[in-house]
């Protein structure tokens, strides 16, 4: 199934409230974004991590046979009382051997592990539970009582069936995944295309490492934290530097990245300052759907798209780059990406929208007086206590500057808008970062 890339529409993100709570951001994106990016066939062995287009359907049984899990020696079990146990050896089996001959009434064939099951067998003991003697030349395996019926093999399609679909349009490809469409026979599988993402950092004060700083000045640690979270995707990442605090130095790469991309990203900018041009240069080249965020840290975060006219690349009926715009603080623009831009990309690219997991964790903090509507993301670390028991610390500053805090957290400590306090104990939402990827 090739679905055609989906083009967003003028009006399909209004909306009448002056700030977005969580949840309604999250509804908004999740039911209005779809994938923007063509597909084409890969070969498997380059495939892990990339973005299924079409499903996979098992073209015939795995395994293909009727063969043994160990090696050790295939007989009948209505054969054993019969024989007392103790079987003359008739056969010989390999892995490989794909054709073999059926059992011979009231006797055991040799076999290893991955070889076809003869007709007539129904379990296979393990070599090491046997004792093998030999009488006038003839080899004989006494096998020992107590085995189950079945014992040892594996059926035909016991993994997957001829027909099943074992894989769906959307999911990403992990190594698993992999191993399981090549033992279907698959070599080349149809993926989505990279999204192709723009990173703009924009700011006067701002420089790039390997520059020797100066009083009034910080170096741009937003591009990597970006360029490193968006590994996890499926993108191809454009650099186009920093930007000054200048509308039309603005305006013009804004244009110029979005003829080039799908999607930009740019840090800084976003608020309510003269300074501050990014909201009113995406007004005036483009569409913005979303501004102003009923969360902490994040709050200025915006979303829109900007026309270009016709595109080239993958889709050249596509003619709107997405845009997001974070904050400028490194803890906002890492809190925004996880919980909307991450997930939007994946959608963008032919994923699925992908919502954290929860933990319910008790707190070993306190929060006297938390402002109430507005959801709040802290960063967090699970604590064993002294009984054993798992709890969620808080790191002690909450500034959204602190890098640090990024550093010292394991994931986030959610706390949602009707909470107006926290008391030690009590149950409150923990993120790890590794429900992001991040491990």
């Amino acid at each position: 199934m090739n679905l055609p890339p989906r083009q967003l529409i003028d009006d399909c993100f209004l909306h009448d409230k002056d700030r977005l709570r969580h949840q309604e951001a999250v509804d908004l994106l999740n039911s209005r974004l779809g994938v923007i990016v063509g597909s084409n066939e890969l070969d498997l062995s380059k495939a892990s991590g990339r973005i299924l287009a079409d499903d996979i359907i098992a073209p015939q049984n795995v395994p293909l046979h009727n063969n043994a899990a160990v090696d050790g020696y295939a007989f009948c079990m209505a054969d054993y009382a019969i024989n007392e146990g103790r079987f003359p050896i008739s056969a010989r089996i390999a892995a490989g051997d794909l054709s073999p001959e059926p059992l011979a009434k009231n006797s055991a064939a040799r076999i290893f592990t991955g070889a076809t099951m003869p007709k007539g067998a129904d379990s296979v003991v393990m070599q090491e539970d046997c004792v093998i003697d030999d009488v006038d030349g003839k080899s004989y395996v006494s096998i020992p009582d107590g085995l189950k019926p079945g014992a040892n093999w594996r059926k035909a399609g016991e993994d997957v069936k001829s027909g099943e679909k074992i894989l769906t349009v959307g999911q990403k490809l992990r190594p698993q995944d992999i191993a399981a469409i090549a033992s279907t026979g698959q070599a080349r599988i149809k993926v989505w295309n990279k999204l192709r993402v723009a990173l703009i950092s924009t700011g006067n004060e701002l420089l790039r490492p390997g520059t020797k700083i100066a009083r009034g000045q910080i170096y741009d640690s937003n591009h990597f934290l970006l360029s490193a979270l968006l590994q996890a995707s499926c993108v191809e990442i454009t650099d186009y530097g920093i930007i000054a605090d200048n509308k039309e130095a603005i305006a013009g790469a804004l244009l110029n990245a979005a003829s080039n991309n799908d999607v930009i990203l740019t840090t800084g900018g976003a608020s309510r300052g003269e300074e501050d041009h990014i909201t009113t240069v995406l007004d005036e080249i483009g569409r913005r759907h979303m501004w102003q965020m009923a969360i902490k840290p994040g709050r200025p975060m915006m979303f829109g798209q900007i026309s270009t006219g016709d595109n080239p690349g993958d889709n050249p009926d596509k003619n709107d780059c997405l845009f997001f715009g974070l904050p400028g603080n490194p803890v906002a623009v890492m809190v925004c990406f996880l919980m909307y831009a991450q997930p939007s990309l994946a959608m963008l690219s032919g994923g699925k929208w992908k919502d954290p997991v929860r933990y319910p964790i008790p707190a070993d903090f306190e929060i006297k007086n938390k402002k109430p509507d507005r959801r709040e993301f802290l960063r967090g670390q699970l604590v064993k206590s002294d009984d054993g028991n798992l709890t969620v610390s808080k790191y002690q500053h909450d500034g959204s500057g602190m890098i640090s805090s990024l550093r010292q957290a394991g994931g986030l400590i959610e706390i949602e808008e009707n909470k107006t306090s926290v008391q030690v104990g009590e149950f409150v939402n923990f993120i790890p970062f590794s429900e992001f990827g991040i491990v």
